[in-house]
């Protein structure tokens, strides 16, 4: 399987992109630094030339002024000279930071690209290391561990001693018969009378005028009827 993914050995040492040496990036630097130095003199030459340039042109101006006009020409003639060798300067500065970019990009790739080679590598030395058959081992042993760590935890979570003994089965009968009897106990119970008057009625009151000959029931009705209106 691994030769399918990585192929052989040859063919991954033949394909393989080889680090640049010591010597070579050495030398890639050193020539980015020569590079970097001779830019930095052509600014400098750059910059003594239009200072020429700024002076001939105020040359020209004070013989012009003076009436010195073949002399006045001439400082303008070398200010035109001056001036090419200048936009020749540019081009030249130019062509240097663009060859200097280019070498800086390239080493970088080079050194990306090692980087890169060097960790496929040591992926490759860990694959060549590793085993698929410790791997199986070691996926067994935890499943059986985790396997036995569930059958200590049902063991845990039964039931010992006296509640083991206990039949749920007789425990719902009582519970149920006790809630039968509370039941049966609420029923047996007299209803309770209201004590409290109903708003909305009202009682018809007792006679003011006194009833001669009344019977025993007639005043404890009365009596009655008293209460309920107080």
């Amino acid at each position: 399987m691994f030769k399918k993914l990585f192929g052989s050995a040859e063919k991954r040492s033949d394909s393989a992109p080889k680090p640049p040496s010591a010597d070579k990036k050495s030398s890639m630097v050193n020539v980015i630094h020569d590079m970097k130095e001779k830019e930095d003199t052509l600014e400098k030459r750059k910059d003594l030339l239009e200072q020429r340039i700024n002076n001939e042109l105020q040359k020209a101006r004070d013989l012009n002024k003076a009436g010195k006009k073949p002399q006045a020409l001439m400082c303008l003639k070398k200010k035109k000279l001056l001036e090419k060798e200048v936009e020749n300067l540019d081009n030249m500065i130019m062509r240097l930071i663009e060859q200097r970019g280019m070498l800086e990009a390239s080493t970088n790739t080079a050194d990306v690209v090692s980087t890169m080679s060097q960790g496929v590598k040591a992926h490759k030395e860990n694959m060549k290391n590793m085993n698929i058959d410790n791997v199986d081992e070691v996926l067994d042993e935890i499943a059986e561990a985790n396997e036995q760590a569930q059958q200590i935890n049902d063991a845990l979570a039964m039931p010992t001693g006296l509640g083991a003994q206990m039949d749920e089965s007789e425990l719902n009968d009582e519970l149920e018969m006790l809630g039968q009897e509370d039941l049966d106990a609420e029923l047996l119970e007299p209803a309770s009378v209201p004590k409290t008057r109903v708003e909305g009625t009202k009682m018809p009151s007792a006679p003011t005028r006194p009833v001669a000959n009344k019977t025993p029931e007639e005043l404890e009705l009365e009596a009655l009827q008293a209460e309920m209106a107080s």
